[in-house]
């Protein structure tokens, strides 16, 4: 399940939701007797407890939706949920993110940092923690932080990276007055320099030996983690059972780790409430999977812990497919589109009230959102046969027809995932509408990104975007022309400048978010991605499990999770 979207805005990821269909054109009046109003969500909630007051000891069984082949999340096959939760906890972060999305050092790896401006340009100047060490006894230096910024540059075509943001950048990164010390001078400004570095920005610092050249970038972390640096450590990894095993490092310098050893187990979505409620688990990602968040609030050990993420469902369609080049029949089967009836299924159960987002790059609930959809956010049957018959796609019999070629599309979902299914039925009813023929294609979910997202077999796909606190910058390696992860393969290069524009306005937030605002809306012209809705931040955890759950805006402080005492 792809994790991707680099600092701002979002990581692709599948959500674990369990649809109940429901009809494209009307509402169930039961279901709206049992849909409660909107719970007021926090901004984070963890069972946040001071780790002193934590039992010292003890194993966490975390549930993952994807085992890795590639544990580099910094390369464009690796950014993947699941692997980047492992990886996370055991490559540096040098920023904490909080529940406001603010970043702060993290003491463990950076004392502190400072942007200025010199002579025109933007120098950020950042000092390591002499103590922190990778696993392999070498220290971690400024060399790293350059090896990452010339392997992230996108300079090198021949790293295959899924993100250059903010690194593009980059003119260079020299040595200070000692090792520890790393002076950055941008070419261009970048507002989101924090982002760098950033497990909250999905992209956690790795060796310089393993990003000094490409075939190291690449092929390195295949199969294998090599070198880590933080406070836990690899202890196994079992290809059989799909298990990885991560251990507290006896040689950490930081907070000593209340847990022993994490261990992520690898089961598909439709497994892990079961798993959560026979005790093999201790949490799980709820996401929108309705079915698992009523199974687990039965679990006697177990509680919901909710609050309210930044994490958007969406449905991708792909620009290069022959049949969905031109603008004009992507953007009727946007209006073809009942978003507001797919909220409703898919958030069916959760005590939240459905509603559209008509944003791709923020939430209702972060400051600047609005809409900026204009007629392509409204259900509009007519209007999409129109446009169609507009783009030379005219009705024979039940099916629009061109050339001779039947107006008959993919949806491809990955196995596992009822709600993806579930969706593929109600846009095929809603297609069936305007002439439009849609197949819903199952295929296995560890190739769902792999074989298929990423080399773009498919027409039109469901996942979901699990959010970052910086909201521009990150949404580059998704929605600008040559992003790595722009699997709509559609761009211009005006929704590229205006991007670009956003993510370098340190001096103006507001003008900053009014830049952020024009991008959307020139993405919503564009018609590759159509958001659906905000989708919740729910976990699945023991009761006794602390410092950890619904993060929000927040990253995992690894370190700080343990059980009560």
């Amino acid at each position: 399940m792809k994790v991707s979207r680099y600092p701002l805005a979002l990581v692709a990821t599948l959500a674990a939701s369990s649809l109940v269909l429901t009809a494209c054109g009307g509402s169930d009046s039961d279901d709206d007797a049992q849909q409660k109003p909107a719970e007021k969500t926090t901004a984070l909630n963890i069972k946040a407890t001071a780790p002193a007051k934590l039992k010292q000891g003890g194993t966490m069984n975390w549930a993952i939706p994807t085992f890795a082949t590639q544990w580099n999340i910094a390369e464009i096959d690796g950014l993947q949920a699941g692997p980047t939760e492992v990886m996370k906890a055991l490559m540096p972060s040098l920023w904490h993110s909080d529940a406001s999305g603010v970043q702060h050092p993290n003491k463990a790896f950076l004392l502190d940092a400072a942007s200025a401006t010199v002579k025109g340009k933007q120098i950020v100047t950042w000092h390591l923690n002499p103590k922190a060490k990778w696993s392999d006894g070498k220290p971690i230096t400024w060399k790293d932080l350059a090896a990452g910024a010339t392997a992230l540059s996108g300079k090198d075509d021949t790293y295959k990276v899924s993100s250059t943001v903010g690194f593009d950048q980059v003119e260079s990164v020299k040595k200070g007055k000692d090792d520890y010390e790393a002076v950055m001078t941008f070419a261009k400004p970048f507002a989101d320099w924090k982002g760098m570095f950033n497990a909250a920005a999905n992209q956690p610092l790795y060796p310089a030996k393993y990003y000094s050249d490409p075939e190291s970038f690449n092929t390195a972390y295949v199969n294998k983690i090599p070198v880590t640096g933080n406070a836990f450590k690899l202890g196994s990894m079992d290809k059989s059972a799909k298990t990885v095993t991560v251990v507290a490092d006896p040689k950490w310098w930081g907070d000593k780790p209340k847990l022993d050893k994490i261990v992520f187990h690898v089961l598909d979505d439709s497994s892990m409430p079961g798993a959560f409620a026979n005790g093999e688990i201790d949490y799980f990602d709820v996401g929108g999977d309705s079915s698992a968040y009523k199974q687990v609030s039965k679990v006697a050990t177990g509680e919901i812990r909710e609050a309210g993420g930044p994490n958007t469902r969406q449905f991708t369609f792909n620009g290069k497919s022959a049949k969905l080049k031109d603008p004009k029949v992507r953007q009727a089967l946007f209006m073809a589109t009942d978003r507001a009836t797919i909220a409703k299924s898919d958030l069916k159960g959760l005590g939240w009230k459905p509603s559209t987002l008509d944003n791709h790059l923020l939430v209702a609930n972060q400051k600047g959102y609005q809409d900026n959809s204009g007629k392509l956010g409204k259900y509009d049957p007519k209007a999409a046969a129109k446009l169609l018959d507009e783009a030379g796609w005219k009705l024979s019999g039940k099916i629009r027809k061109k050339g001779g070629q039947e107006l008959s599309l993919r949806f491809v979902v990955p196995s596992g995932t009822p709600a993806s299914t579930n969706e593929g039925s109600m846009l095929t009813q809603m297609y069936q509408q305007i002439g439009v023929k849609l197949k819903v294609q199952t295929v296995p979910v560890n190739d769902f990104f792999d074989k298929y997202v990423t080399p773009g077999d498919f027409d039109v796909t469901p996942y979901s975007l699990i959010g970052t606190p910086f909201p521009a910058s990150g949404s580059t390696n998704v929605y600008a022309a040559k992003g790595g992860n722009n699997s709509a393969k559609v761009g211009s290069k005006k929704l590229d400048d205006l991007l670009y524009a956003a993510s370098s306005n340190a001096k103006d937030p507001a003008g900053a978010l009014e830049q952020t605002n024009q991008a959307d809306a020139e993405a919503w012209q564009l018609a590759g991605v159509l958001p659906l809705y905000q989708r919740p931040d729910i976990a699945a955890i023991k009761k006794n499990l602390a410092n950890m759950g619904a993060l929000g805006m927040t990253d995992v402080v690894y370190e700080h999770i343990g059980f009560t005492k």
